[in-house]
């Protein structure tokens, strides 16, 4: 399996976009993010989204706009928190590429995410303690979609070193 289709999941706040741009540097490729592709076919932010059209429409459009990647030959793609957990989006993903989890502690993902809740539909009314309570759930519901990736990197190994060991063993 090449490094050619890379997918980055993990929690809001984990570091996808960020690590998702980094990586096309080195790899050479477009480094893209799913919920501003989402948000440009859409014409509306990802909270006006879920506030008039629902999180089912929501996840029915992230399927879609994640099977138009099938036909690109080489990228980078920070996906949503919620996408390997519906439309059989993980199976899909596996099969395309390389799947890597970034996973940070939820103390990380509580202090990352507070600042910008309110571009964050699902947390955008919670207290902080609610949020770090919101996140400890959701790591609880998504874990069996999220350990299916081929990666799992902790917060000592999210860095250019583990990344690029990554991207390495598989340059074809």
């Amino acid at each position: 399996m090449a490094a050619d289709k890379i997918f980055l999941i993990g929690m809001m706040g984990a570091g996808k976009t960020y690590w998702a741009q980094k990586m096309a540097k080195w790899n050479k490729c477009v480094g893209y993010d799913l919920d501003a592709l989402i948000e440009m076919n859409e014409e509306k932010t990802i909270a006006e989204i879920f506030n008039e059209d629902g999180e089912d429409h929501f996840r029915k459009v992230e399927a879609k706009i994640l099977r138009w990647f099938k036909e690109k030959k080489k990228f980078i793609i920070a996906t949503g928190g919620g996408t390997p957990c519906f439309q059989e989006n993980m199976q899909w993903m596996k099969k395309e590429g390389i799947v890597i989890w970034l996973d940070e502690p939820v103390e990380v993902l509580v202090k990352r995410v507070s600042p910008e809740k309110n571009q964050r539909p699902l947390i955008a009314t919670l207290s902080d303690s609610q949020i770090a309570t919101f996140i400890e759930n959701k790591l609880v519901e998504r874990h069996s979609f999220y350990v299916q990736a081929h990666y799992r990197l902790t917060s000592d190994q999210i860095n250019e070193a583990g990344l690029k060991k990554i991207i390495t063993k598989h340059v074809s």
